[in-house]
């Protein structure tokens, strides 16, 4: 019970971090690892509740217009193409030689985003273009595929992507990712579901809490804007790459 309870405390505090800035999956990663569950169920099991709170905070961001369907239109199926190729690699092989990669990239992240006065903080999005379209593709595949495989710290990577390449403001940028990162969650969900990798007893009343905290999340990113989510963002996208060094160290 005791841990059960412990679970549901750190879904909460996932959902409500992930729904403003991302990287909340490395406070429910971290706190399934602690329980003791098998890596593989651990990552299924995650995902089924960070696919819970994702259709919570996509539903809530559509309502608010923060979500651009025609590049959902387009951008979706690489992310559900993606994930599923992720999936299907994690579970033959060893997650960790990612971790090198995912630790540059997001100190790079968290740095650019604190030296930079001006990224995300007002929306300059000015239309889709086939460079910026291909350059989503690419972005919807990769990160589909690493959501799969890891996952930790894709949210921070989608939002980045997507104030970079289409200049969305944090906001924007944020409403965009939660409905891509459901996208990959399902297909992911699917997969782990198909191998059996998904303990249902502790996910569902973590769900509940993870989807409680994004409800949270969502309003405050919604009501508080870019001057919030920023460095809340680049906090989140240090701590998941200090965790990550912890991991490499270790």
């Amino acid at each position: 019970m005791n841990t059960l309870i412990f679970l549901c405390i750190a879904g909460f505090l996932a959902g409500f971090i992930d729904c403003i800035s991302g990287g909340g999956g490395i406070i429910s990663l971290s706190a399934f690892l602690l329980s003791g569950l098998p890596p593989h169920l651990v990552l299924g099991t995650n995902k089924f509740c960070s696919c819970c709170s994702t259709l919570i905070s996509s539903i809530k961001f559509a309502q608010s217009d923060k979500v651009d369907f025609y590049l959902l239109k387009i951008l979706a199926p690489f992310s559900f193409l993606g994930a599923i190729l992720g999936v299907n690699t994690v579970l033959k092989i060893n997650g960790n030689y990612l971790n090198t990669i995912v630790l540059i990239l997001l100190l790079f992240v968290g740095i650019y985003s604190l030296f930079s006065k001006t990224a995300g903080m007002e929306d300059r999005f000015t239309g889709f273009s086939r460079k910026n379209m291909a350059l989503g593709i690419i972005l919807a595949l990769c990160l589909g595929f690493y959501d799969g495989f890891l996952g930790a710290g894709v949210g921070s990577f989608l939002i980045f992507g997507l104030i970079n390449i289409f200049g969305f403001d944090f906001v924007r940028a944020g409403g965009n990712c939660k409905a891509l990162n459901f996208i990959g969650n399902v297909a992911a969900v699917i997969m782990f579901a198909m191998r059996g990798q998904i303990n249902l007893k502790l996910g569902i009343p973590i769900a509940i809490f993870m989807i409680l905290g994004a409800r949270l999340g969502t309003k405050v990113a919604l009501n508080k804007g870019a001057k919030v989510i920023k460095p809340i963002f680049v906090t989140m996208s240090l701590a998941v790459a200090g965790k990550m060094l912890y991991v490499i160290m270790r």
